[in-house]
């Protein structure tokens, strides 16, 4: 009953209203302030400033326009929060889990997961085509890159999280009465909201087919799950290992990770696998250790109305 928990809150239309305008208001306009002011005192000295990923990484140095902008996210995430306890009335553990408590082994089961297989996969194509490697390794700044990443791309994938699979996903759930509707539309926006990455310039819009996937395999987990721990981990896991271990000059995260991706970019199987083969593999795997059941309910079926979701808190199993 995840999407319920959103009756524990304020739910009425003007107040998503005012809900969705602050937390676009930290995200998109207070958390970008530090960003612009340093690309704009930057600028002053080195002439016009650049509008892509690349060239403001240069400008700023990966490390500090790293920083800066995972920044926006932090201040995203903040704005979620207040907005859900002081504006909805809701608590934060409602809009995390259906359970009495956030599970933090859910979330790290989940962060383990997948940042072993992440290593393993790496390491596997390290080995197989070195040629598309570069050792990027320099001890001082990926020392810097590790304090930046570890502290900031939890609170960017949190921050992701909790706005999509949380806050739209109730909203939106409560809203149409169903949960096939709220899956499919945050998942949507969830890729579109990756549109303008770098790597749909390199790729083409082909690449949305793993953005659109991944919305809809942490949707899926999310409510098969009756709770956003299992996308926390994963998501937490999939960019701060990414940040890491390796980047190219033509992504989003422009890092001084261990490796530099020198390969020509093309769409091709990883781009795929991951959606089609990996991702169903680990929706088994969970759906094997955390017992799910019920699929047709859980993902397509009918949310309760406010009045019948207080009849069964009230008289029915405790969440």
């Amino acid at each position: 009953m995840y999407i319920e928990q959103g009756y524990k809150g304020n739910r009425e239309s003007w107040v998503y209203l005012v809900g969705l305008l602050l937390i676009f208001l930290g995200w998109q306009v207070i958390g970008m302030i530090p960003l612009m002011a340093a690309l704009v005192i930057k600028s002053l000295g080195s002439g016009p400033m650049p509008m892509d990923v690349s060239g403001m990484s240069k400008l700023l140095g990966s490390n500090l326009f790293l920083f800066l902008m995972l920044l926006s996210f932090a201040f995203g995430l903040l704005a979620t929060f207040i907005t859900v306890k002081y504006i909805h009335k809701q608590s934060i553990v409602s809009l995390t889990t259906s359970r009495k408590r956030i599970d933090w082994k859910r979330v790290f089961y989940a962060f383990g997961l997948w940042a072993g297989i992440t290593i393993i996969v790496l390491g596997i194509d390290v080995y197989l085509s070195p040629e598309d490697y570069q050792l990027n390794f320099k001890l001082v700044p990926f020392l810097i890159l590790c304090v930046i990443a570890i502290l900031f791309i939890p609170l960017q994938t949190s921050f992701e999280e909790y706005f999509m699979r949380g806050y739209l996903m109730q909203g939106i759930g409560i809203v149409v009465g169903n949960k096939w509707v709220p899956l499919v539309v945050t998942s949507l926006i969830f890729g579109l909201l990756h549109l303008f990455n770098p790597e749909v310039d390199k790729l083409g819009y082909g690449i949305m087919v793993y953005y659109i996937g991944t919305g809809f395999f942490l949707g899926i987990i999310t409510l098969m799950d009756e709770g956003l721990e299992l996308a926390l981990g994963f998501h937490a896991a999939n960019n701060l290992l990414t940040a890491l271990l390796v980047t190219a000059d033509w992504t989003a995260f422009q890092t001084e990770s261990i490796y530099l991706d020198v390969s020509e970019p093309k769409l091709g199987w990883d781009v795929f696998v991951p959606v089609l083969v990996i991702y169903p593999i680990l929706i088994y795997v969970f759906s094997k250790k955390y017992n799910w059941h019920n699929w047709k309910e859980r993902l397509t079926g009918k949310v309760l109305l406010k009045e019948e979701y207080k009849v069964l808190e009230e008289n029915g199993p405790k969440l």
